[in-house]
């Protein structure tokens, strides 16, 4: 080598001559490359840059080596990240599940999540509402899921979360997760309660019609509890067997098509049915009717008002199934998200609002608390309603194996957490659920209860309360101090959510302690 070469390679390295005898005392057992020491000015130098090279290949396995402790060491889900958090514009990256379902997927999931048995109810809640004071609670209603959907994602934005519960792990600790975990768990069991509710007393009507009967007998496939179960075995388990929520997209689009024809028929019927109601079988009715009683009422408070806003919320609750839609979402980012909740939520505002109008326009102030039953007393043997029926069925039928998802998720975490997933436990989580569900719907009266009572309590906490604390707690205090104003908004949100859930528990108790005996639906 030219001795011009050595003298430059040599004033270049000379810094690192000063670190050899640390270097040497760090890495004793390191040495130098025989091939470089032959070269004179270099071979007091260079051994402690090679040293140093050592040490950062050391640094780099040691980590990779804490990374796979760590792993195998089996740390929790709640350890874990699932959204890792990248500045605005990033897109979050997924290290557990790698998502595959689409935007039109996962808005079916979604709107399936929302659209329900309650969409049954609606026509009966602006019955005692008034058009205008209905459509104006609907609206805020449907405004404030969706900031609620923002909450949650920003919540799990910021640190990752994978699930509902998740996000009362990091806020409050096990308590928190033990709180969210039971209420998801209540609400979607009061859920699916309904759902199943309906195919428990519709089912044997549409069997009623096909046989050409007016009357039910006493024959088993007439009766609803024995009809309850065997659509449990035959159609909800195997659907509640799937591994992923992703898989039953189309299943849920072709009951969201179900309820697309049902309102079509409500549409319809609007047209066909003179007010004041002629009732099957008694057509010669000689009471008086009021004057009201077709008349359009705009604005109206009464005492069954109470249960209009339960009735509401327990409608546009979908927030249990947010999170495990956003896992399994394909290109998966805050915004993406956000655009599939928006869609869902208008889509099914337009579908709840046109469905009530033209119920009640259809009824007026014979509306039923369950609108296909206020159909029957018209004609319970009529084509149309028959097909209806049937596609309501489909469709709530369809809607327990989304709903039974968040609960089984919560019920792992809480029994099972770090647990990897095994077939057993995903199923026999599944048959407990379902078999517990089943006892509720033999065994209660009447659906209402349900709407009301599971809307009181437990949809104002998963809609306002939880998400506007998971939020306070959350979103560091460095970033969004408590006095700014997305963190006073959070409060005044759950806030909100307390008074909604005391004034409609105080009416409903007052709707009971006054033992009236009104129509509620025939069931």
């Amino acid at each position: 080598m030219a001795p011009d070469h050595v003298f430059f390679i040599s004033s270049l390295l000379q810094p690192f001559g000063s670190s050899r005898n640390r270097t040497e005392n760090a890495l004793p057992g390191l040495r130098s490359d025989p091939a470089l020491s032959n070269i004179p000015l270099l071979r007091p130098l260079f051994p402690s840059t090679q040293k140093i090279c050592c040490i950062m290949e050391l640094q780099k396995e040691s980590s990779g080596m804490l990374h796979d402790a760590a792993v195998e060491g089996g740390i929790p889900p709640e350890e874990e990240k699932f959204l890792q958090h990248k500045e605005d514009g990033m897109r979050p990256q997924f290290t557990d599940f790698e998502g595959k379902t689409s935007f039109g997927m996962s808005v079916f999931n979604l709107s399936n999540a929302i659209m329900g048995s309650g969409i049954l109810g609606l026509s009966y809640a602006m019955s005692n509402t008034g058009i205008v004071l209905f459509l104006i609670l609907l609206t805020c209603i449907a405004c404030l899921s969706c900031y609620s959907v923002h909450l949650l994602l920003r919540s799990a934005g910021v640190i990752g979360i994978r699930a509902y519960e998740q996000l009362g792990f990091r806020a409050f600790g096990h308590p928190g997760k033990i709180i969210a975990a039971v209420v998801i768990t209540l609400h979607n069991i009061g859920a699916m309660s309904s759902y199943l509710f309906i195919v428990k007393y519709e089912l044997p009507l549409v069997i009623q019609a096909f046989l050409g009967q007016t009357s039910i007998d006493e024959s088993w496939f007439m009766n609803g509890n024995y009809l309850i179960i065997i659509v449990t075995i035959c159609i909800v388990l195997p659907l509640a067997m799937m591994k992923h929520l992703g898989y039953l997209g189309y299943t849920s689009g072709f009951s969201l098509s179900c309820m697309v024809f049902f309102l079509s028929a409500v549409i319809y019927k609007k047209f066909n049915i003179a007010c004041p109601l002629e009732v099957f079988g008694n057509h010669s009715v000689t009471s008086v009717v009021s004057e009201d009683s077709c008349s359009t009422k705009y604005f109206t408070i009464n005492q069954e008002t109470a249960y209009t806003i339960p009735i509401l919320a327990f409608a546009f609750v979908c927030h249990p199934e947010v999170l495990p839609i956003y896992t399994e979402l394909r290109n998966p980012t805050k915004r993406r998200m956000q655009n599939i909740g928006n869609v869902s939520i208008l889509g099914m505002f337009i579908m709840y609002f046109f469905t009530a109008v033209f119920g009640y326009l259809t009824f007026f102030e014979n509306t039923e608390a369950e609108l296909l039953h206020t159909y029957s007393k018209v004609d319970p043997l009529d084509t149309l309603i028959l097909c209806v029926r049937l596609a309501v069925l489909v469709a709530v039928t369809l809607t327990v194996p989304v709903v039974l998802f968040p609960i089984r998720r919560a019920l792992m975490q809480l029994l099972f957490p770090g647990k990897s997933f095994h077939w057993l436990r995903h199923i026999a989580i599944a048959v407990c659920l379902l078999f517990a569900v089943n006892l509720m719907v033999i065994f209660v009266p009447n659906i209402r209860d349900i709407f009301g009572i599971s809307g009181a309590t437990t949809a104002p906490t998963l809609i306002f309360i939880l998400p506007g604390l998971f939020y306070i707690r959350i979103v560091p205090k460095n970033q969004e101090p408590m006095s700014s104003r997305p963190k006073i908004q959070a409060a005044c949100f759950s806030a909100l959510g307390f008074i909604f859930m005391i004034m409609s528990l105080t009416f409903i108790g007052i709707d009971w302690m006054s033992g009236e005996k009104r129509n509620l639906g025939g069931h």
